[in-house]
């Protein structure tokens, strides 16, 4: 019986290189997969974390809340907070947050350019529209038609080109953002090739609230206007007004008659107009946070958090 053994020695060399092709590349997959899956890991906890401050944020913004709601005393209250943030903690230091707050009115609404048609917001509109067309010739921009047109679209009315029964506003939410008002100006820097609109200081002139279903609630919280509003609505040199107006220290009641100018109430309100919006920032596992709300009539609310600073 023939015993030898037979074998093919290539074989098993040829076995061993294919194996160890595998290996490198099932070990390359698995590298990659591993990256995959730290990064994804990595993004998960950032987001878990993101998710816990946000839960701290609606904890302090409910403890805020109920405090500010009870405060009866809305002037002495905001009238502080809009100088300068104002730090709250604890004494274990567990409680940690700083306050700032400012005018929701302190500029003509930029949604009244819309309300010409509606009962008693004729005045409204008007004076929006002067400040426009003052802005207009005082940045040279190239198609203020455009730019009118394009912001009466956001704000829900077609124009004065199209004349309504009833104003689409009242359905709509309006431009109730300084970021929805950029994406305005940046549609229309880029189509009119304006490089102009991006020089006007908007925030000085206009703010950008939803409006109220009372006209007579539609008004502006004068004592905390700009210096380049007051120039502009009372036709007063802009320099003299930067020099002497302090806002929320003078009454603009008594600063118009005393440069010259003619004050007219029907648009600003008597008192202290208890309309304010106040960010909050708070650390959290040792970073930085913020949320905003707000606190029109007594009422805190549009709660909106803001994630790390």
């Amino acid at each position: 019986m023939d015993k030898t053994k037979h074998t093919l020695p290539h074989s098993v060399p040829h076995r061993k290189g294919f194996a160890l092709i595998i290996t490198l590349s099932a070990l390359t997959v698995i590298i990659a997969l591993t990256g995959v899956l730290i990064n994804y890991l990595d993004e998960a906890r950032r987001d878990a974390s993101t998710t816990k401050a946000m839960i701290q944020g609606n904890l302090y913004y409910a403890d805020i809340k109920q405090i500010f709601t009870k405060f009866k005393k809305k002037k002495t209250l905001y009238s502080s907070l809009y100088i300068a943030p104002i730090p709250f903690a604890s004494e274990d230091g567990r409680f940690s947050v700083i306050v700032q707050c400012s005018p929701l009115a302190n500029g003509v609404n930029i949604n009244w350019l819309g309300s010409g048609n509606e009962q008693n917001m004729s005045e409204h509109s008007s004076m929006v529209q002067n400040i426009f067309e003052t802005i207009v010739q005082e940045y040279d921009l190239e198609d203020a038609t455009r730019l009118e047109e394009m912001i009466r679209e956001e704000i829900g009315v077609k124009g004065k080109f199209v004349q309504k029964e009833q104003s689409r506003l009242r359905q709509k939410n309006g431009i109730i953002s300084f970021k929805q008002f950029e994406g305005i100006l940046d549609r229309y820097q880029f189509e009119a090739d304006d490089d102009n609109v991006g020089q006007v200081l908007w925030k000085k002139f206009f703010v950008f609230n939803k409006i109220s279903k009372t006209a007579g609630k539609n008004l502006i919280d004068g004592n905390y206007i700009s210096a380049e509003l007051i120039a502009v609505l009372f036709d007063i040199d802009l320099p003299t007004v930067k020099e002497e107006w302090v806002p929320g220290v003078l009454e603009l009641k008594t600063f118009i008659p005393n440069n010259g100018g003619t004050y007219n109430q029907n648009l600003f309100a008597k008192d202290f107009l208890a309309q304010s919006q106040c960010e909050v920032q708070y650390d959290y596992k040792g970073e930085r946070f913020a949320f905003k709300f707000e606190d029109i009539e007594g009422e805190v609310k549009n709660f909106e958090f803001f994630g790390k600073q």
